[in-house]
């Protein structure tokens, strides 16, 4: 065992890192990890169904993080995209791969597995690839996740349903047991999770025992899991179920922090064993059947979900996001053919291409995501060039370039001395919220020449350069200063990095972002600490003067990484030699 663990964690080492890097996200690492160390490969681990056992808790963790990240609220706010889209998705797919897998050959019993099989699609592979990418919460994310919430919801009464495909005859009556145990593993998830959950954090102290916390937070995984198992329903719905029950608790932080390592780490074993269960010798029998079925399936779902997204009103940059991340077969599908074979629903043969080809859709999905990413996406959200303001305003001492909290403050500080200022803003949403409250702003590009001197910037006295990112304040400043070199210019850093960029500049002053008022949160924390209100305040002051020589003696070095790490050091223990001959004063 110790060496298969070695096997799994150097792999997983050695592929994850090269395919991040390669822009392709890490569900291709594990796979590729998986091929190369399983079976089919270096034959390091042989015992595929070991690793496949253990690694499955991953789904069923990352299900868990799901919940705990819904509110029920949310999710009946979602239930048109659940129980719609999520239908219209699954029986599409379904139904134009049945119908392919029957024009292939297949009898119409194993078309229509397969067909169900191969319309399910990944979550595992899915959810985190969208968050690598911070596309969650987009429109693509939010309808993705909804649909994978459908098809989990669906997989029961799917494998339910193979029976009848292989011709066994329908029961003369409902099997009332069946439902009853069903309803009864929910109803006690439900329950324990509204009644019983909180009780025993407190109980156990909170995260005040850090691994009895831990232990408690898998017992509650793994419990709702085996008995959703024990209900006949699917172990990672369980799970979820137990998340979103536990989504508005006051340990949901703590519960996500314990679990989210485990998640992590299953789960990418969980793709290494979906890789090393892939018949690299009936690969090479039959490569036109593997091409061509994986080409197949996710033309279809691609196509099946594109359409559905522009027909539910998505953009075409969101409806291609959702359509390339839903291609791939899921690892239910390989459940659901194994169910057919053992009830003679689908031939052992066919299962097993039909495994192979789910395994090549889940190794190229990554690669087909991150190339559209790259180079389609990019082309589909480009924005044509803005149309700017027309400035008709009459000329003002100050111009302020970024109308955002730090322009407004300083905005409304002028304003209260009678002394005029042209506002110009470039993000076209905030200057609609800054008009309504009456504010005289321009839409605006600040970087631009013609735009600061339409402003006034040629009779102005002032530019306070206010803008929330980094490069364009630098190449405001840069072209104020090149173009009006008369005008005086006071700018915001957002670093201390930043802050030496700009005094290469020589600017006339800069400000850097949450500095001052750093400073005085250090203040009210001393004070809080029983600290006299004068010597909180001469402490920070004493910081604040040697922070601010600080920074002007580094300027001279900070392109010298060395010299900047010794000079830091050097200043670090002159501030503590200050504060002892303080206190020793």
């Amino acid at each position: 065992m110790l060496l298969t663990l070695v096997a799994l964690l150097a792999a997983t080492a050695i592929a994850v890192p090269l395919t991040r890097r390669a822009g392709f996200g890490s569900v291709l690492g594990y796979l590729l990890a998986g091929i190369a160390i399983g079976p089919g490969g270096l034959r390091l681990v042989t015992d595929v169904g070991e690793i496949t056992s253990i690694a499955s808790l991953g789904v069923v963790m990352l299900l868990f993080l799901i919940g705990l990240e819904l509110r029920p609220q949310r999710l009946w706010v979602m239930r048109r995209a659940v129980f719609g889209l999520g239908t219209a998705q699954l029986v599409v797919s379904a139904a134009a791969l049945a119908s392919l897998a029957h024009l292939a050959g297949l009898g119409w019993a194993g078309a229509i597995v397969l067909g169900a099989g191969l319309a399910l699609s990944s979550t595992a592979i899915v959810l985190p690839m969208l968050a690598e990418r911070e596309l969650l919460t987009s429109r693509a994310g939010r309808d993705g996740f909804a649909v994978l919430l459908f098809q989990d919801l669906a997989f029961i009464p799917l494998v339910a349903l193979v029976p009848l495909l292989a011709g066994s005859p329908l029961p003369d009556h409902l099997p009332w047991w069946d439902v009853a145990r069903a309803v009864a593993a929910i109803a006690v998830i439900l329950v324990g999770g509204r009644f019983l959950l909180r009780p025993l954090f407190r109980a156990i102290g909170g995260a005040k025992t850090p691994e009895v916390f831990t232990a408690v937070s898998l017992l509650i995984v793994v419990g709702a899991a085996t008995l959703a198992t024990l209900g006949g329903l699917s172990p990672s719905l369980g799970a979820f179920m137990a998340g979103v029950l536990l989504s508005g608790s006051e340990y949901r932080n703590e519960l996500q922090a314990d679990i989210a390592p485990f998640e992590g780490l299953l789960l990418g074993f969980f793709f290494i064993s979906v890789g090393m269960s892939a018949d690299l010798s009936l690969a090479l029998a039959h490569p036109d059947v593997l091409v061509g079925g994986t080409a197949a399936l996710l033309a279809v779902k691609t196509v099946a979900a594109f359409g559905l997204g522009r027909i539910g009103r998505q953009d075409t940059a969101s409806a291609l996001r959702f359509a390339l991340a839903l291609p791939q077969a899921s690892e239910f599908s390989f459940v659901l053919f194994a169910a057919a074979v053992a009830v003679g629903a689908l031939a052992p043969g066919a299962a097993a291409m039909a495994t192979l080809v789910a395994a090549a859709s889940m190794l190229a999905t990554p690669i087909l995501f991150a190339a559209s990413e790259r180079w389609l996406i990019p082309r589909l959200t480009r924005v044509a060039a803005p149309v700017y303001d027309t400035i008709d305003a009459n000329p003002a001492p100050v111009i302020i370039c970024g109308f955002g909290r730090v322009g407004q403050i300083v905005g409304r500080i002028l304003r209260m001395h009678g002394i005029g200022f042209t506002a110009l803003e470039r993000d076209a949403g905030q200057v609609d919220v800054v008009r309504r409250f009456g504010n005289k702003v321009y839409f605006g590009d600040p970087t631009r020449a013609d735009v600061l001197r339409a402003a006034g910037a040629e009779t102005a006295k002032l530019l306070v350069v206010a803008l929330d990112d980094m490069e364009a304040v630098l190449r405001t400043v840069d072209v104020a200063k090149r173009n009006f070199p008369g005008l005086r210019i006071l700018a915001r850093a957002r670093n201390r990095r930043h802050a030496f960029l700009l005094m290469d500049r020589k600017i006339d002053g800069l400000v850097r972002d949450t500095f001052h008022s750093s400073l005085e949160l250090g203040r009210m924390a001393l004070t809080g600490l029983g600290i006299a209100d004068g010597d909180a305040a001469h402490a920070v002051a004493l910081f604040r003067d040697h922070d601010e020589r600080t920074l002007v003696a580094s300027h001279a070095i900070y392109r010298d990484e060395t010299r900047l790490i010794q000079s830091t050091r050097d200043a670090t223990e002159e501030l503590v030699s200050l504060f002892e001959a303080d206190r020793a004063s």
